[in-house]
């Protein structure tokens, strides 16, 4: 009988020692079999560690901390600096990253909640411009080489034009999904650079809940310190 009861309260405190967690992401790594993984996200110009898992024998993992709020979290092999990571946008449940240890990054297929697919959605459209922006920049180049200054500086012109368009994309998306985490997300990551008007109008078309969560907190800090300048 006290055998039992001793089991019991073992298991309670074990239990009860043990952090929760309301997110979880799982998935495969090919070709990684020995190392340890890195469930991180960034704190203090840093990364912080939230969870590891040392792999021996198998390319599954599963990690998983207990997140306030929908966030950027990361995942990488190594806690360097300049490990390469893959980034996703985690919210409570679960979501899936299936990769390849030789392109970790690259080949990284994410399954995750809605804050993730919008995010992608996101990147998917930006990534246009940024094509646009590159086949220019071939061109300009390849004018001055030829010495065809006018065409030189006519390509420039149209590169600025695509510099517009993506910053206006990106507030009109910011804006048009004001009641997601990821909306000051991207205004913060993507154009901190911008008028500081354009950053002001994203922060007061959000709601209160969106307003208070970390990247709404950091975008509003951020325009009082570019304002006070």
């Amino acid at each position: 009988m006290k055998n039992s009861l001793y089991l019991s309260l073992a298991l309670l405190i074990a239990s009860c020692s043990q952090p929760s967690k309301n997110m979880t992401v799982n998935g495969s790594i090919k070709g990684f079999q020995k190392g340890t993984l890195y469930l991180q996200h960034v704190n203090d110009g840093g990364f912080k560690t939230l969870d590891s898992l040392e792999i021996t024998g198998t390319t599954n993992f599963e990690l998983g901390c207990d997140l306030e709020e929908a966030e950027l979290l990361l995942l990488s092999i190594s806690e360097d600096i300049d490990a390469e990571r893959i980034s996703f946008f985690a919210d409570k449940g679960v979501t899936t990253i299936h990769t390849s240890l030789k392109r970790f990054k690259y080949d990284a297929q994410i399954e995750g909640g809605t804050q993730q697919e919008l995010l992608e959605t996101y990147y998917e459209n930006i990534e246009r411009f940024k094509d646009q922006k590159l086949g220019l920049i071939e061109l300009q180049l390849n004018a001055q080489k030829d010495g065809n200054l006018e065409r030189a500086d006519s390509l420039l012109l149209e590169m600025d034009k695509i510099n517009r368009r993506s910053y206006l994309y990106t507030i009109n998306f910011a804006m048009n999904n004001k009641d997601s985490e990821v909306a000051p997300f991207v205004a913060v990551s993507e154009i901190y650079d911008a008028n500081v008007k354009y950053l002001d109008t994203i922060y007061k078309t959000l709601p209160p809940k969106i307003a208070n969560s970390k990247y709404g907190i950091i975008l509003e800090a951020y325009i009082e310190t570019v304002k006070s300048e």
